[in-house]
C-alpha cells in the first residue's frame, strides 16, 4: 500500500471485514462529511472489546486529511466483492455486508454488534450497498417462468398437419454435419453450402412437390421443410429455394411429362445444378416487358436465344456465378415474326466439364450485403441455339411443323397464368421470413429472461423482460409472428391441395409476402437493438440474419409492386360498379356513403371501452374490415376522379400509390386476422387454446393501436375507445410478456439450430 505511516494492520486483514464496507462506502461516494467520519471512529473507540489494531486501522482510513488513493479504493474495492460473491445472500447495508462478511470467517462478538448499531444509531442508515461491492451477477441459465400452457401441446398446434415433415428438418438440421461454421471465405462459403443442399437433397427433400414417380407430389411438405430451413442458415434457404423451388419447379409446373422424365430426377438429387434465369437489369420485377428472345428458326428447328443490349442481361442469377449447369431462361418467344411474349426456355450455360457453354456469358455478381454463400452471377446470350423442344410447353408449343400452339389464347391471360403457377416460391418465401422472426425473437426473448441491469437500488437489478418498453419492443411483434403463422397455414393448405381459387390463392401470396417479410426485417432489426452489444456479436447470428433477411424485400418480388398488384386485385370488385354506374347510379351510391358515414360517427358505433369487447374478435374484424373497405373505396373515387378528369388509366393508379399500399397493408391485417381467428376456432378449449386468443387478442388491437389517428379522424373510435385501445394492449402485453419464454419455446427451434449463445438453455 502507498498511504504513508501505514498502520501495521492492513485492510487485507480479514480482521478489518466488517469495517470495509463502511470504509469503501464513506470514501465512494462522498456523501459522509468530515464530521461523520470521526463520529464512527469515536463509536468504535467506545468499545474497548474491539481489537485495538482494527480501531487504530480505521482511524487510519479515515482520515480525512489523508484519503485513499483510486488505486487503493479500488483495491478495496475488489477485495469486498470477491468475499461478497461468496455469500449466499446480498444484505442491503453496509453495515449488514460489513457483519455478512464476518460471519462467513467467525463469530462476531457481542461488542462488535454494538460498535455497529451504535453507528446506525449516531448516523441513521447509511443507506444501501454501493453497486460495486455487490458480487456480479452471472447469468448462468434462463430464469423461467411457469407457464400456463403445456409447450408441447402448442408446438403440436404450431406443426399442424405437416408436424412429420418439420420433424424431420429438424432432426437434419440439428445434425453435426450442418454446423454452422465461422471464417469461411467467399469460395469455401459457397462450397459448404452446396455441400448442406446436396445433404438435403440426398435425404429426399429436393422431390418433394414433384409429381410422381420423380417426387412424392406434396407441395405442403416442401414449402413447410423450406420454412423450417429459414431457423438455419439463409444461404442454404436460398440455394435450396433457386435449385428444388425455383429451377426445378419452372420445369414440373411449366414443362410437361418429357422435360420431367429427361430432368427431374437429377434435379432432386442436385446431380443438375440450375438456374431461374427471369430478372434483367433493364426490367426488374416488371417480367412481361423482358427483352430477352428466343427466336424460332424453322430452318434449324431450333431457338436461338439472345440477350440484346446490355440491360437485357439476366441479373443476381442464384447458382449461376459457380455450380449452375442449366438454366430456365424467361424470353419473349417469337416465332414466323410474331412476339407471343415470355415463355420459359433451358438453355444451357455450362458444359459438363464446368467450362462455360458456347454463345454464354457468365459474371460473378461478386459480393453482396448478404448471403455470402449463394454464386449469384449475370448471364448474357449471343444467338445461343438450343432445340425446339427446349421450350417448356405446358401452355404452348410449337409444332415440328413450326406452328405455334396454345389453348389460352389471349397473350396477357397466357402470361399470368404461366407466372401464376409458379405461386409456390413467392409463398415459400414469405413463409420462410415467419420462420426468421421466429428465430429472432427467440434469441431476443431468452436473452430478455437471463439479462439483467438497473432496479429500484443500486445492485437490485431487473430482468430485461420486466421492463414495460422492452415487452412493448417484442411481445406485439411476437403476436404478429403468430398470426401470420396462422395466415400461412391456411395458405399453404389451399396451395397444395388446389382446390382453392387460383387468383385468390395468388392475391394472398402477394400481400402475404409483402407484409410478411417487411414484418420479418423489422423483427430482426428490434431484436438486434433489444440485446444491445451482444445482439452485435456475429456468434448471436441477428447481424448475419438481418443481412441475410434483407433480400427478401425484392425476392420473389419487390413488396411495393406485390402491395400494389393487392390493391389493383381489391379494386377490381369497385372496377365494374364505376364503370358501369348511371347518373342516377352514382347519386344513390352518394346518398349510401352520406348514411354510412352517420353511422360511422354515431356515439353506439365509436364508445367501445369495456375489456372484452375490445378483445372480442368478432369487433376487432368489424373495425379493421372497415378500414380495409373504407381505404380501397376512397381508393377507387380517387382514381375514378383522375379518370373523369382525363387522366389515363396508368398514371392515375400511379398518382395514389401511397393511397394503394395503404388498403394492401389494412387488407393483410384483417387477413391475418381472419386466419387467427379461423385457427383458433378449430381448437378445442383449453390453456393452449387460452394464450392463443390472447395473442389473437393483442394482434388485433395493436393493428387497431398502430392506426388510432385514422379510426378516430373517421370516427369510428371516441377518445375515450383510443385510450382503452391503448390501455387494453399494453395489460395484454404486460400479461404475455410473463408467457413468452414458453410461447418462443413453443416454436420448437433446436438448440443447435438457434447456435446463438446470449439464447443457449444453459
Amino acid at each position: 500500500m502507498s498511504r504513508s505511516h501505514q498502520p501495521e494492520l492492513s485492510l487485507d486483514d480479514d480482521r478489518m471485514r466488517l469495517f470495509l464496507p463502511l470504509v469503501y462506502s464513506a470514501w465512494s461516494d462522498g456523501e459522509l462529511t468530515d464530521d461523520e467520519i470521526t463520529s464512527i471512529c469515536d463509536a468504535v473507540d467506545r468499545h474497548p472489546n474491539i481489537d485495538a489494531d482494527c480501531r487504530t486501522a480505521l482511524r487510519h482510513w479515515l482520515d480525512p486529511s489523508h484519503p485513499p488513493t483510486p488505486v487503493e479504493l479500488e483495491h478495496l474495492r475488489r477485495r469486498v466483492a470477491d468475499w461478497s460473491a461468496a455469500l449466499e445472500s446480498q444484505p442491503g447495508s453496509v453495515v449488514g455486508l460489513g457483519l455478512a462478511l464476518t460471519r462467513a470467517t467467525r463469530r462476531v462478538s457481542t461488542a462488535e454488534e454494538a460498535a455497529m448499531a451504535d453507528i446506525d444509531s449516531t448516523l441513521g442508515p447509511l443507506g444501501p450497498v454501493p453497486a460495486g461491492l455487490r458480487a456480479p451477477v452471472v447469468l448462468r441459465q434462463l430464469e423461467e417462468r411457469a407457464a400456463t400452457f403445456p409447450v408441447a401441446e402448442l408446438t403440436a398446434v404450431l406443426d399442424g398437419q405437416h408436424a412429420p415433415i418439420r420433424t424431420r428438418m429438424r432432426d437434419l438440421l440439428s445434425r453435426p454435419e450442418f454446423e454452422y461454421v465461422e471464417g469461411l471465405t467467399g469460395h469455401e462459403y459457397r462450397e459448404q453450402v452446396l455441400d448442406w443442399s446436396r445433404r438435403l437433397a440426398e435425404e429426399g427433400i429436393g422431390r418433394l412437390g414433384y409429381p410422381a414417380p420423380f417426387g412424392t407430389n406434396q407441395p405442403g411438405e416442401f414449402v413447410a421443410a423450406f420454412a423450417q430451413i429459414g431457423h438455419h442458415d439463409l444461404s442454404l434457404l436460398t440455394k435450396v429455394g433457386v435449385q428444388f423451388g425455383l429451377f426445378g419447379g419452372a420445369i414440373a409446373r411449366l414443362g410437361t411429362a418429357a422435360h420431367h422424365e429427361h430432368y427431374l430426377a437429377d434435379v432432386a438429387e442436385l446431380k443438375l445444378a440450375g438456374c431461374f434465369a427471369m430478372t434483367e437489369t433493364g426490367h426488374g420485377s416488371n417480367v412481361r416487358d423482358l427483352e430477352t428472345t428466343a427466336v424460332y428458326s424453322p430452318d434449324t428447328d431450333e431457338l436461338i436465344v439472345t440477350t440484346p443490349h446490355e440491360l437485357t442481361r439476366k441479373d443476381y442469377i442464384g447458382n449461376a456465378a459457380a455450380h449452375g449447369r442449366l438454366a430456365v431462361v424467361f424470353a419473349r418467344l417469337v416465332v414466323d415474326g410474331i412476339d407471343h411474349g415470355v415463355h420459359a426456355v433451358l438453355v444451357p450455360i455450362r458444359n459438363p466439364d464446368g467450362a462455360t457453354a458456347p454463345g454464354v456469358r457468365i459474371e460473378d455478381n461478386a459480393a453482396k450485403g448478404g448471403l455470402a454463400g449463394v454464386d449469384n452471377g449475370r448471364l448474357w446470350f449471343d444467338g445461343v441455339r438450343v432445340p425446339r423442344t427446349a421450350l417448356l410447353n405446358r401452355f404452348a408449343s410449337i409444332d415440328e411443323d413450326g406452328t405455334y400452339h396454345s389453348e389460352i389464347p389471349d397473350p396477357d391471360r397466357r402470361f399470368f397464368t404461366t407466372i401464376g403457377t409458379l405461386v409456390g416460391g413467392r409463398i415459400g418465401v414469405g413463409a420462410a421470413a415467419v420462420s426468421v422472426a421466429k428465430s429472432a425473437l427467440t434469441i431476443a426473448i431468452r436473452y430478455a429472461h437471463r439479462r439483467r441491469q438497473f432496479g429500484p437500488e443500486p445492485g437490485a437489478e431487473e430482468l430485461l423482460i420486466d421492463y414495460p418498453l422492452h415487452q412493448q419492443r417484442l411481445i406485439p411483434r411476437l403476436a404478429a409472428t403468430y398470426a401470420y403463422h396462422f395466415a400461412y397455414e391456411s395458405l399453404v393448405a389451399d396451395f397444395a391441395t388446389g382446390t382453392a381459387d387460383q387468383r385468390q390463392v395468388e392475391a394472398r401470396a402477394a400481400g402475404l409476402k409483402a407484409f410478411a417479410t417487411r414484418h420479418a426485417l423489422d423483427t430482426i432489426q428490434e431484436a438486434r437493438e433489444a440485446c444491445g452489444g451482444q445482439g452485435y456479436l456475429a456468434e448471436n447470428r441477428l447481424v448475419r440474419m438481418r443481412a441475410d433477411a434483407d433480400v427478401f424485400t425484392p425476392y420473389e418480388g419487390d413488396n411495393t409492386v406485390l402491395a400494389q398488384l393487392v390493391a389493383k386485385g381489391l379494386l377490381s370488385n369497385f372496377k365494374q360498379q364505376f364503370e358501369s354506374m348511371s347518373p342516377t347510379g352514382m347519386v344513390r351510391y352518394v346518398l349510401r356513403r352520406a348514411a354510412a358515414a352517420v353511422t360511422e360517427t354515431s356515439p353506439l358505433t365509436r364508445s367501445a371501452t369495456d375489456p372484452d369487447e375490445l378483445t372480442d374478435p368478432a369487433w376487432q374484424t368489424t373495425q379493421l374490415q372497415w378500414r380495409r373497405d373504407h381505404q380501397v373505396e376512397t381508393l377507387a373515387q380517387r382514381i375514378k376522379k383522375r379518370l373523369d378528369n382525363g387522366v389515363d388509366a396508368f398514371d392515375a393508379f400511379t398518382q395514389v400509390q401511397l393511397h394503394a399500399v395503404a388498403a394492401s397493408a389494412s387488407h393483410v391485417d384483417l387477413l391475418a386476422h381472419e386466419e387467427f381467428t379461423a385457427a383458433l376456432a378449430e381448437l378445442d378449449p383449453g390453456p393452449v387454446a387460452d394464450v392463443l386468443d390472447k395473442l389473437r387478442a393483442l394482434h388485433g388491437l395493436s393493428r387497431i393501436k398502430a392506426d388510432l389517428a385514422y379510426f378516430q379522424e373517421h370516427g369510428r373510435l371516441s377518445a375515450a375507445s383510443a385510450k382503452a385501445v391503448r390501455k387494453q394492449h399494453d395489460r395484454l402485453v404486460s400479461e404475455l410478456a410473463d408467457e413468452s419464454l414458453a410461447l418462443v419455446d413453443a416454436f420448437g427451434i433446436p438448440e443447435e439450430v438457434l447456435a446463438a449463445p446470449i439464447a443457449a438453455r444453459h
